[in-house]
This record gives structure tokens, C-alpha cells and sequence, in this order.
């Protein structure tokens, strides 16, 4: 099983190789925490494909090749840096953290909750809710309380 540890560790490696495009199984968990990356500007695109590469043409997934999917997310760069310094996870195997909506909102104004310190600017946290997973601000905008995947800037 793929965790968010893996995603985690593919990027930041990615972007400390500095790699133009990076490969990541596609499960929905990865397919949700790169749209985050993509919303929130760490990288350019995510695509579809193979472990060959990214697919010219729309390729179903099906049970006969859901071993060679992948999910190619190209990194982004400025001036030459990346723009994503560091991805880590905050829940893992063996500590699963969970917040209601107030402590999201503590969390998102920079305040610590248990042993997870709060957002800082140019920093965000992925977390996972009942409707999916997103960037904090986004729960708490809707109110919403979940598990605490990981934090990148």
C-alpha cells in the first residue's frame, strides 16, 4: 500500500535531484495530494502515463496495467530554485493525527496543536476531510475537521 510518505519523499528527492519531471504511482491519494501541489503552484502539470513516461493520448487504467500507471508531475522552478523547499509528512503508520474543524482554524493562523507547529507564511498542509483531500485553508473555509497529511514550502 502506498501511503503519503511515498509522495512525500518523490517530490522533495525530485526536486533536491532537480528533475524536470518526476514519477509517482497512481492511486487516488497521490492523484489528490498533486492536485493540491498543482493548485497551490508547486508544480506546472500532472499527467497521466506509464512508467515510461507521460501519455500522448488518453489511456484508460484498467486492472490488466494498473501496475505501469504513474502519475508525471512536472517540477517547477524560479530563478533557477525550486519552488517547493520542503515536503514532509505529519501523519504516519504509526501516529495518526486528527483535528476537528477549531483546531484546523488554530493550525491555519499558526498555532500549534499537540506536536504539529502551525502553518507559517508560504507554507501549506495537506489534509484529508470527508470531502476529499485539500489544503487547510480550504477546510476551514468550509468548516470541516480530518486527518493532517503533510506540509510542504
Amino acid at each position: 500500500m502506498v501511503g503519503v510518505h511515498d509522495i512525500c519523499a518523490r517530490v522533495q528527492n525530485g526536486f533536491r535531484a532537480r528533475l524536470g519531471r518526476i514519477a509517482v504511482p497512481e492511486t487516488k491519494l497521490n492523484l489528490a495530494v498533486s492536485r493540491v501541489l498543482y493548485n497551490q503552484g508547486f508544480v506546472s502539470s500532472v499527467t497521466r502515463g506509464t512508467h515510461l513516461g507521460p501519455d500522448q493520448n488518453y489511456v484508460p487504467t484498467t486492472n490488466l496495467n494498473v501496475a505501469e500507471r504513474r502519475l508525471w508531475l512536472s517540477l517547477k522552478y524560479y530563478q533557477d530554485e525550486p519552488v517547493l523547499r520542503k515536503m514532509r509528512c505529519i501523519t504516519k503508520p504509526s501516529r495518526k493525527l486528527s483535528c476537528d474543524a477549531n483546531q484546523f482554524r488554530a493550525l491555519a493562523a499558526g498555532q500549534p496543536w499537540s506536536i504539529v507547529k502551525g502553518v507559517v507564511p508560504g507554507e501549506i498542509m495537506v489534509v484529508s476531510t470527508i470531502r476529499g483531500v485539500m489544503e487547510i485553508q480550504d477546510a476551514v473555509r468550509l468548516g470541516l475537521g480530518g486527518a493532517l497529511l503533510a506540509r510542504a514550502n
